[in-house]
C-alpha cells in the first residue's frame, strides 16, 4: 500500500485527483508512491496532518455548507460534522506528537525545574 492509497482511507468518500492528493502528501513530508509502514508512527501523523489539511480546504468552502435534501433524507449540519471531525484528528496528531517526544526523553536524563 502506498501513502497515497493510506491517504484514501483516512479520507474515504473525498473524491480529490491524484495530482492534489500528491501536493497535500508533499507539503506534510511525504512521497505520494512511497510505501506505507504501518509501524512507522511519524508517518502515520504526516497522513493525518494530509487528511487534516484536505478536512481544513473543505472547511473553508462556504458553498458546501448548507443542509441537502435526497429522496426524503436531509444532510444537515455538514460544518458542524466537519469542524468535529477536525478537531478529533487534531486530538489524535497533537497525542501522537506527545507520545513521540516522550519516547524520544526516555533516554535517563530528566529535569526538575521546581524541587521542594
Amino acid at each position: 500500500m502506498t501513502n497515497q492509497e493510506r491517504l484514501n482511507i483516512e479520507i474515504k468518500g473525498i473524491t480529490l485527483t491524484t495530482d492534489e492528493l500528491s501536493v497535500y502528501l508533499a507539503e506534510n513530508g511525504l512521497n505520494a508512491n512511497d510505501t506505507y509502514n504501518t509501524t512507522d508512527k511519524a508517518q502515520t501523523r504526516k497522513i493525518y496532518e494530509a487528511a487534516l489539511s484536505i478536512l481544513e480546504s473543505i472547511a473553508n468552502q462556504p458553498q458546501l455548507m448548507k443542509n441537502y435534501t435526497s429522496d426524503d433524507q436531509t444532510v444537515s449540519q455538514l460544518h458542524e460534522n466537519l469542524m468535529a471531525r477536525i478537531d478529533q484528528l487534531e486530538n489524535k496528531i497533537r497525542k501522537m506528537k506527545i507520545e513521540e517526544s516522550k519516547a524520544a526523553n526516555t533516554n535517563g536524563s530528566f529535569f526538575m525545574l521546581f524541587d521542594r
